[in-house]
C-alpha cells in the first residue's frame, strides 16, 4: 500500500491483526469492521481518512499517532498507550469510544461530544478536555492529575472513584455529577484555601 491509496474504500472485516507496526511502509486505509488489533503499534501513524467500527484495540500504542479525519465508531481501547494523541482531530460523525486501562497523558478530547463515555483505570494525567461535552461519562479508577475541564459538560458525570482531579466549578457545567469524598476537595482548589 502507498500515499496514493489513502482514498481507499475498501473494507476489511473480522481481522485478526497481531504485533503489527502500521508505518510508511505498511500503512492502514479504509475501513476496519469487528476487526482486532492485539500488540500492534501506531505509533506517529498517519491514521487520516480510516474509519474503524466496533473494532477493539488491546496493547496497542498509538502515541503521537495522527488522527486527523479519523473515524472511530464503537471502539474500545483496552491497556493501550495512547500519549500525546489529539482525538478532537477525529471526524465526529458516530463517534463513540471506551477506555479501559489506558495510558493518556497529554491527550486532547477539545470540544468532542463524548456522552456517556467511559475511562476506567486510565492515566489522563495532563489530558486536556475543554469544551467536550462528557454529560453522563465515567471516570472510575482514573487518574486525573493536571488534567484540563474548562467549559466543561460534566453533568451526570462520574467522579466517585477518580482522583487527583482538579474542577472550577464555575467554568464547568456540575449538575448531579457525582463525586465522594475525599476527592471532593478537587472543586475547591481554584479558591486557594487549605482544608484540614
Amino acid at each position: 500500500m502507498n500515499k496514493g491509496n489513502k482514498t481507499n474504500i475498501e473494507l476489511t472485516e473480522n481481522m485478526v491483526f497481531e504485533k503489527t507496526v502500521f508505518d510508511a511502509e505498511n500503512l492502514l486505509c479504509g475501513v476496519y469492521e469487528e476487526c482486532r488489533f492485539l500488540g500492534c503499534g501506531f505509533t506517529s501513524a498517519e491514521l487520516s481518512g480510516v474509519t474503524f467500527r466496533n473494532c477493539t484495540f488491546e496493547g496497542c500504542d498509538f502515541s503521537l499517532a495522527k488522527m486527523k479525519n479519523l473515524s472511530l465508531q464503537e471502539v474500545l481501547f483496552r491497556e493501550c498507550k495512547l500519549l500525546g494523541v489529539q482525538f478532537g482531530e477525529c471526524r465526529t460523525f458516530l463517534l463513540e469510544l471506551r477506555f479501559e486501562g489506558c495510558m493518556m497523558k497529554l491527550t486532547t478530547f477539545l470540544r468532542l461530544s463524548l456522552k456517556e463515555t467511559v475511562f476506567k483505570n486510565c492515566d489522563l494525567q495532563e489530558a486536556d478536555f475543554t469544551e467536550a461535552d462528557l454529560m453522563g461519562a465515567s471516570f472510575a479508577g482514573s487518574d486525573l492529575l493536571k488534567a484540563l475541564f474548562h467549559h466543561t459538560n460534566l453533568e451526570k458525570a462520574d467522579f466517585r472513584t477518580a482522583f487527583n482531579y482538579s474542577i472550577n466549578p464555575e467554568a464547568n457545567r456540575l449538575r448531579k455529577a457525582r463525586f465522594a469524598l475525599p476527592g471532593v476537595v478537587g472543586l475547591l482548589d481554584t479558591y486557594g484555601i487549605e482544608i484540614e
